[in-house]
């Protein structure tokens, strides 16, 4: 028991942490630049908004309620960071929290269309059990840890960039969320359904 419980927490880690998919990591580092540590409670619930529409989306898939074309997916994920970066460019040194709405709606919205891409390999992972809610929940708790792992570093990137380094809290926001863009271009351009 014990062993699938950190078989599925170890899982939903390495999902986040995989530098090989490192489309979840460019979504949360465009998620937090704006912030700092005296903000960790919003950007706890824009995590955690994340992390409930990753987790929905992939109850729907693994119980055969919502079946999704992969290459469509793969094409709205790099469009879904791409959309939060530019937001940064337009946003950077401005007071946005009129907006926080929005972008609570939007992260719910992008965890929904993120889990809906790891939807097939957890389905393949979990196959035909009939319990597929605890694992569903352990990889969630594995998410989660993660992505607290991912903002921590970030939050702490930002304040070394902005401290030591004496970068503009507007300019750090934009080198970042410049450089994000510069990464998923090429991952839209190269999607089956755009060439």
């Amino acid at each position: 028991m014990l062993d699938d419980f950190m078989f599925y927490v170890q899982y939903g880690v390495n999902h986040v942490l995989d530098i090989n998919g490192y489309d979840h990591i460019l979504f949360l580092m465009v998620l937090t630049v704006p912030y700092v540590f005296k903000d960790w409670k919003r950007v706890l619930i824009l995590v955690s908004l994340f992390t409930l529409g990753h987790t929905a989306s992939l109850v729907l898939a693994a119980y055969d309620i919502v079946k999704v074309n992969g290459a469509l997916v793969e094409l709205l994920i790099p469009i879904t960071i791409l959309i939060m970066a530019v937001f940064n460019v337009f946003t950077a040194g401005k007071n946005t929290s009129k907006g926080i709405g929005l972008l609570f709606i939007s992260a719910l919205f992008f965890g929904v269309v993120h889990g809906l891409g790891f939807a097939r390999e957890f389905h393949l992972l979990v196959g035909k059990s009939s319990n597929k809610l605890l694992p569903l929940a352990e990889f969630a708790l594995g998410i989660e840890i993660a992505q607290v792992i991912i903002v921590f570093v970030v939050l702490f990137l930002s304040y070394v960039m902005q401290t030591v380094f004496r970068f503009s809290k507007r300019d750090w926001v934009l080198v970042l969320s410049s450089i994000v863009i510069g990464l998923v271009i090429p991952m839209i351009l190269d999607n089956e359904l755009v060439r």
